[in-house]
């Protein structure tokens, strides 16, 4: 008798599992928010392309759209009985990285970005990484034009379209970067303990 009831019950969830696939397809995918992502690949990675199951549309199941370099947040949304809208908050280009003999684009948190357009100053250096603190130092000195920043361990240097500043760590730069001053053909050098400028 227990045989019989437990080939029943996987008869009903096969029967079910079938009826979901051909009862309730997604009929109607909308995507917002992307820009370099065409809306069929966001629906693809999503796993919520049309004709697939309706109620299989899940964020388990989206995982591969929240693990794309271009995708920052991704949200599934279903309506009964078919549609689903996908809202994706993309990676913004801010910078190009010259790593191992190459150059990347790279995002605000340092994600490298796939086809994207060269934009931005260049960071490169040598020895420990410190590429997050390259990003940072270019926010905080956007107003000035930077063009390139150059880590070593010693500090970063940034070349802007008016000057060069170098500060030993982006916690003196954060310190002084408001009363920050750039003077034409000069360097500016930032310590922990205050500002001088060099011809």
């Amino acid at each position: 008798m227990g045989i019989i009831r437990l080939a029943v019950t996987a008869l009903l969830v096969i029967g079910l599992l079938a009826a979901s696939w051909f009862a309730l397809p997604v009929w109607d995918v909308r995507v917002s928010g992307s820009a370099h992502l065409p809306p069929a690949k966001v629906a693809r990675l999503a796993n919520a392309a049309n004709g697939q199951p309706w109620l299989w549309v899940t964020g388990w199941r989206a995982h591969a759209l929240e693990q794309h370099p271009w995708v920052l947040t991704a949200k599934v949304i279903k309506i009964f009985p078919g549609r689903v809208d996908i809202a994706v908050t993309e990676r913004v280009p801010v910078a190009r990285l010259r790593r191992g003999g190459r150059e990347v684009v790279i995002a605000a948190d340092g994600t490298e970005l796939p086809g994207a357009k060269p934009t931005g100053p260049l960071l490169q250096g040598w020895g420990p990484d410190r590429t997050a603190e390259a990003l940072q130092a270019a926010y905080m000195l956007r107003n000035f034009g930077v063009k390139l920043i150059e880590f070593t361990p010693s500090g970063l240097t940034v070349t802007t379209a008016r000057g060069t500043l170098w500060s030993e760590s982006v916690d003196s730069l954060r310190k002084y970067a408001r009363s920050v001053t750039m003077y034409s053909g000069k360097r500016v050098n930032i310590y922990p303990w205050g500002v001088s400028v060099q011809k």
